[in-house]
């Protein structure tokens, strides 16, 4: 199931699909045309029991996603702004919450919107060349896709301040030690260690991989005690799923298990 709009690349590959921000005359920039036709995407993505992972990645080698279209916000009127930062917000919470595993794999520059992006997958793995940062306050504005509450609670609410406050950017070897990023590899090869720690993940119970990070994802925005009501249940729920009994069997039969495909 490989498909095209003007702006958004699908390509499976082994179950792993492969969506790539195409608009490289522009570094990728995000405008609402490109946020539609992701949101295109998910929807065929998202009741296709095959795919075991999304790797969101951006065409070419300068950049992931540079930003947000620029000359597509200067003549917003407030109320267009804030349409454009609910939608870009709705979208972004929809891949932080979609239920397979999702990759970032950040070539060149993501800014802005991209960094966005990034923050919305569960894991992010960085090019040497990649550079991260929120540059909006230069532009008389402030990150409007999740980035303040993101970036905060990814990397500490004082690193967060200082990169939205100065706009800084800062390189891949920055991103790992402050924790934005998880692996740095050699440029041209974030999509491809992308694909392999999918790939890892796919051979598990694909049923309590997406428990697995829904109780991540939901549990982290509720109160300890209720994060641990979600994983009992969701826990429970594992043992009136076929994986259970498969993957337990197999472990004491000493061999591999054999999962369904299907959820």
């Amino acid at each position: 199931m490989d498909v095209s709009w003007d702006t958004i690349l699908l390509e499976m590959r082994e179950g792993t699909a492969v969506l790539t921000i195409n608009r490289p005359a522009s570094m990728n920039a995000l405008n609402l045309q490109a946020l539609e036709e992701l949101s295109d995407a998910l929807d065929l993505l998202e009741g296709d029991p095959s795919v075991s992972g999304v790797v969101i990645t951006g065409q070419g080698p300068k950049a992931f996603v540079a930003g947000a279209d620029v000359a597509a916000m200067e003549a917003m009127s407030p109320e267009s702004a804030w349409d454009f930062s609910r939608y870009g917000q709705e979208l972004f919470s929809r891949i932080e919450r979609f239920p397979v595993p999702t990759v970032a794999a950040v070539n060149g520059y993501a800014l802005g919107g991209g960094n966005e992006l990034a923050l919305s997958c569960d894991l992010r793995i960085a090019a040497k060349n990649a550079k991260f940062g929120q540059p909006e306050v230069g532009l008389g504005i402030i990150p409007g896709f999740g980035g303040t509450q993101r970036l905060s609670r990814l990397v500490g609410k004082a690193r967060a301040l200082e990169l939205v406050l100065t706009g800084r950017v800062i390189d891949a070897e920055e991103a790992y030690r402050i924790g934005l990023v998880d692996r740095v590899v050699p440029e041209g090869e974030a999509l491809s260690e992308s694909l392999g720690l999918l790939k890892d993940m796919a051979r598990k119970s694909p049923f309590a991989v997406r428990q697995a990070k829904k109780a991540v994802v939901e549990g982290s925005s509720l109160p300890f005690e209720d994060g641990l009501a979600l994983e009992r249940q969701l826990f429970r729920e594992c043992f009136e799923n076929h994986d259970q009994k498969e993957g337990m069997r197999a472990f004491l039969e000493k061999r591999p298990p054999a999962y369904s495909r299907s959820v």
